[in-house]
């Protein structure tokens, strides 16, 4: 039986820290637009600043389909599975705020939210910070048991050969290029 509850505690914040990967959930307005979910991680990238609050580190990928959807509704979830031990699924849902290297207040989330892996960011386009206005777990037993057995370099590995054959600002152009929409249209990383 699932159950919600009102804070992200002590305990289910160290159950969050102790997950492999985490999913992102996110859906356009429009009723024929594109509903997208998003692995992510490694865990380090995501934090808990709060009883309803988390942040992770947006890396650069093949879409920006949830950023698009956060400038346009804010509208996010974010799924923890747990892949060994006691079976559990838990989700939080709240309102996204996207803040890119530049913005107000990027530096200062970058620095409170200490994310663990520093090879990721060299990848980095944005911190997605979570207003969480809900928090329910449930049971999690169709989530099968699976081994970890490590991070995949090739994010970390394709940012830095880009950053020493373009330098940061061809980096950052190819970024905001090839994400500079949805697969709907909506606008996502502006090119400025």
């Amino acid at each position: 039986m699932g159950r919600e509850y009102d804070t992200i505690d002590e305990h289910l914040a160290g159950w969050i820290a102790r997950q492999p990967l985490f999913f992102v959930g996110s859906a356009p307005l429009a009723e024929d637009g594109h509903v997208n979910i998003s692995p992510k991680g490694p865990i380090g990238s995501l934090r808990v600043l709060g009883p309803t609050t988390v942040a992770y580190l947006d890396i650069y990928g093949s879409g920006a389909e949830t950023i698009a959807h956060i400038r346009e509704n804010g509208r996010i979830v974010v799924m923890l599975c747990a892949f060994s031990g006691p079976p559990r699924i838990v989700r939080l849902h709240g309102r996204g705020e996207l803040l890119r290297p530049g913005d107000d207040g990027f530096e200062a989330l970058l620095a409170e939210a200490a994310f663990e892996d520093p090879a990721i960011a060299e990848a980095r386009r944005a911190i997605v910070r979570v207003d969480v206005s809900r928090i329910a777990d449930s049971c999690g037993y169709g989530v099968p048991l699976m081994a970890y057995e490590g991070e995949r370099p090739h994010s970390t590995l394709s940012a830095q050969k880009r950053l020493r054959t373009q330098g940061r600002d061809g980096y950052a152009k190819f970024v905001a290029e090839r994400n500079a929409s949805s697969v709907d249209g909506l606008p996502a990383i502006d090119a400025s």
